[in-house]
């Protein structure tokens, strides 16, 4: 089976495992027509419509009992326009396509995030994010969209027109219609240079407003139970490129980043006491590195270890109290966490429903391999991340609901009205929708 999401018999399962429909038909329409026809028909037989892509979501935001609509026939680009450094792609476009195609034609996104499994609409109709202090999400990337709305209609929609779609539509969480193209602005390809390095975990909280404003993109991965992490620094590089050698890449990337740790994964949940010392090896297992090349290939990498994921944006500011928090609460609750802790940033943006809307934002997500128990530990990290106003990624586990989104996010009911005005018979809905955004 590959990266994506399956079906079997009927039921439609996601990438995490964690979520199963069985919608009633699916439709794989070859063009915007058949699109909004599948959309018109799905009214008449009193039907639920929901696209889904890869089904990386660990959220059940694309599961539907109605009509599934599968985009793969929908992919590729439709125009590269150089004087406006744009490139429209169809909506079912899987990234890792995109930016292959991007590099051939001599271009690039400006940021990205670490996997490149997903669908452009998809991951960006959930807020998919990298790690930036100037540049954001790849929703905060998009020129334009092309949507199909609950009667069948095309909209198209940019800063000009449609602009209080657009503001809102970039990251629609699929409410608000089935995004069918996307313009990105694009850039001339770049370099990158990575200077991965292990540093104390103290150190990188005291540190932390210094690694940020000094790097284009700082992340790091901290290990629960040490007081280890992996920092990553990207920044951009005058060259040579300098790949990773294939040989140390695959040590670095393949057997100790999927292949040991998937191991160790399975030794952690047959003997939770073996964790802690698990941890320590595994924080000591990776040493630092520098390399040098092409965007997507500094900032996306592989994950074939299986996993279910809680991520939660905070204000930039409170990061470094909501980790001591959470580090506190995992020593003294006996939870036994084989899987690094990821935290990243991202600059204010003005998307509606953006975990960065209208503030400057640090990310910590927190991960459980596939098949074990997390609800114990992602309730203790959501209970410290709701005390700092965090906002859950649309995308991951979480237990908010329209109530708590109408106190963190401002804008959250210009969000509905335009749900109201474009979507009144709520088409689109499901039961994740109408947990978030209120029926």
């Amino acid at each position: 089976m590959s990266s994506t999401a399956s079906a079997k018999n009927g039921t439609w399962r996601n990438w995490g495992g964690n979520v199963t429909a069985r919608p009633a038909r699916e439709v794989t329409p070859a063009s915007v027509d058949e699109l909004a026809e599948a959309v018109r028909r799905a009214a008449e037989d009193g039907l639920k419509v929901k696209a889904v892509g890869t089904g990386h979501s660990f959220t059940s935001i694309a599961a539907t009992d109605g009509v599934l609509v599968r985009p793969q026939l929908l992919t590729g680009i439709r125009d590269i326009d150089r004087d406006a450094m744009t490139v429209t792609v169809e909506a079912g476009t899987p990234l890792k396509r995109l930016n292959l195609a991007l590099a051939r034609e001599g271009l690039s996104l400006t940021n990205m995030g670490d996997i490149m499994e997903q669908t452009v609409s998809g991951a960006t109709s959930t807020g998919t994010h990298g790690t930036g202090r100037e540049s954001a999400s790849i929703a905060a990337q998009i020129k334009g969209l092309e949507l199909v709305t609950a009667d069948g209609s095309v909209l198209t929609c940019s800063e000009k027109e449609n602009p209080e779609v657009f503001a809102a539509a970039r990251i629609g969480l699929g409410a608000l219609g089935i995004v069918t193209a996307i313009t990105f602005a694009v850039e001339p390809l770049f370099l990158l240079t990575a200077r991965e390095e292990p540093m104390p975990f103290d150190r990188v909280l005291a540190d932390f407003d210094e690694l940020w404003a000094e790097n284009e993109h700082f992340e790091f991965y901290w290990f629960p139970h040490t007081g280890s992490t992996n920092t990553k620094r990207n920044n951009r590089s005058a060259g040579p490129r300098r790949p990773v050698g294939r040989v140390p890449g695959w040590i670095e990337d393949e057997f100790l980043s999927n292949g040991v740790f998937q191991v160790a994964q399975w030794v952690g949940r047959a003997a939770p006491a073996t964790v802690p010392t698990i941890a320590r090896v595994s924080s000591r297992a990776l040493s630092a590195r520098t390399y040098t090349d092409i965007p997507f290939k500094v900032f996306t990498s592989p994950r074939r270890v299986r996993f279910v994921e809680m991520e939660y944006a905070v204000p930039r500011a409170a990061v470094t109290e909501t980790l001591r928090e959470l580090r506190t609460t995992i020593e003294r609750s006996g939870l036994r966490i084989s899987f690094p802790v990821e935290v990243r940033t991202a600059p204010a943006d003005d998307i509606t429903l953006s975990t960065a809307s209208g503030r400057d934002s640090a990310y910590i997500a927190v991960h459980m391999v596939k098949g074990t128990p997390f609800q114990a530990y992602f309730t203790a990290a959501e209970r410290i991340f709701t005390a700092h106003e965090g906002r859950p990624h649309w995308g991951k586990v979480h237990t908010r609901d329209a109530e708590y989104f109408a106190e963190v996010y401002p804008r959250f009911g210009e969000f509905t009205a335009l749900r109201d005005r474009l979507d009144p018979d709520r088409r689109f809905q499901n039961d994740y929708l109408r947990r978030v955004l209120g029926s």
